[in-house]
């Protein structure tokens, strides 16, 4: 990759709270040997710019799996979340996990909608009611 693509993904990274550094593999490897990530060992060779995201567990995969479309020369050659070795046909996947603030609001409107709904029928009897006696009032 030339400087200025990588400095564009340098500034789309932090735009989007992502970490890139680029480590020489044999202290990656010494790094990430006993800790849960030890199984992406196998997949430190060649050049490679590791991605961190604090935030969004799928930040760093979206910023790639965006920034990959734009430069040919950018591919994922493995991810992990938490523990164990995913494959880049994950990117996909592990891109399009919610960001904090999508799930949750999704979690809100998961408890709310059995709310509403209640509120909703416990709002309709006495609706009914008068709907009822309006037409009772027209015949007359």
């Amino acid at each position: 990759m030339e400087v200025a693509e990588l400095t564009d993904l340098r500034v789309k990274a932090r735009e989007q709270g992502v970490f890139l550094k680029v480590v020489r593999n044999t202290l990656a490897k010494r790094a990430l040997a006993d800790s849960k990530f030890s199984d992406l060992d196998s997949a430190l060779t060649g050049p490679l710019i590791y991605g961190f995201s604090i935030d969004a567990p799928g930040g760093a995969a979206r910023l790639f799996k965006d920034f990959s479309k734009q430069n040919a020369k950018l591919k994922v050659t493995a991810l992990s979340i938490g523990s164990g070795l995913l494959g880049p046909d994950k990117l996909d996947a592990v891109a399009s996990l919610p960001t904090r603030d999508e799930a949750l609001a999704k979690l809100l409107a998961t408890f709310k909608a059995p709310v509403g709904k209640f509120v909703q029928t416990i709002n309709e009897v006495p609706s009914k009611f008068v709907r009822v006696l309006a037409a009772i009032k027209d015949e007359k």
